[in-house]
C-alpha cells in the first residue's frame, strides 16, 4: 500500500489511540541514524511469487505449527515459538518489544530483522538495532524516509501482511492470529480490532 492510500487510515489510528506523529516521526529518524544497511531488495526477493506464511504471536500458533510452509513471516515473539519448534523465520517483524538474545541469532544466521519504529520504543532501538549484524529493513508507520520504509500496517502481524502483499506473494496464509481474543487488555483488544480492520483492505478478513 502507497503512503497516500495509508496515511488517512493511519491518521485515524493516531485519533483512536491518542497517539502523537511526531513522535513516531522522531522514532523513524532515529531509527535511520542507527541502520547501517536497508537490505530491502533481499525481502522483496524472499516474497515476490512465494507463497508466505505469516506467523501471529496469538497461543493458538503452538496448535497450528503443522500449516507453517513456504516463505515464514514471524510477528515479533511468534518467532521465538518457531525457534523452540526448530523453525527459523525468513524474516520477523518487530517493534523490539518481545525481542530476545534468540532474535540476534536468527539474525546472524541470516533471518531479516524489519525493524518497526514508533513514539514509544526509542530505547529499545537504541539497545537493539545496533547488535543486528545481518540483514535488516527499517520500517515506519508515519512518513518513510529513504531508508525507512511504510508498507501500510499498524500492529507486527498485520505489517508483515501488508509487507507480503505490497511484495507480491503468490499465496498468504496467517496462522496464530486470533483477532477475537478476550483475555488482553484494553490496548491491545484495540489492537486487535485495527488488525482486522486493517487487514480487510488487502483482502484478509479474519
Amino acid at each position: 500500500m502507497h503512503f497516500k492510500e495509508w496515511e488517512p487510515h493511519y491518521r485515524e489510528i493516531l485519533g483512536y489511540f491518542g497517539f502523537v506523529r511526531e513522535d513516531d516521526e522522531t522514532a523513524a529518524r532515529l531509527l535511520a541514524t542507527l541502520v547501517t544497511r536497508d537490505d530491502l531488495s533481499s525481502l522483496e526477493a524472499l516474497t515476490r511469487g512465494n507463497d508466505v506464511t505469516v506467523c501471529g504471536n496469538a497461543p493458538c500458533l503452538k496448535k497450528e505449527l503443522a500449516r507453517v510452509r513456504g516463505v515464514i513471516f514471524a510477528a515479533d515473539a511468534a518467532a521465538d515459538v518457531l525457534a523452540e519448534n526448530g523453525i527459523r523465520p525468513d524474516a520477523v517483524f518487530t517493534d523490539l518489544d518481545g525481542a530476545t538474545d534468540r532474535l540476534i541469532a536468527m539474525n546472524n544466521a541470516g533471518t531479516i530483522v524489519v525493524v518497526h519504529a514508533h513514539g514509544d520504543n526509542m530505547p529499545l532501538l537504541k539497545h537493539w538495532v545496533p547488535r543486528f549484524k545481518g540483514p535488516v529493513v527499517a520500517t515506519t508507520q508515519s512518513t518513510p524516509l529513504p531508508h525507512v520504509h511504510n508498507f501500510g500496517g499498524f500492529t507486527d502481524g498485520d505489517r508483515a501482511v501488508f509487507a507480503a502483499d505490497a511484495f507480491g506473494a503468490q499465496k498468504i496464509t496467517l496462522v496464530g492470529f486470533d483477532l477475537d481474543d478476550k483475555n488482553v487488555d484494553p490496548l491491545k483488544r484495540g489492537k486487535l480490532f485495527w488488525a482486522r480492520k486493517l487487514l480487510a483492505l488487502i483482502g484478509h478478513a479474519c
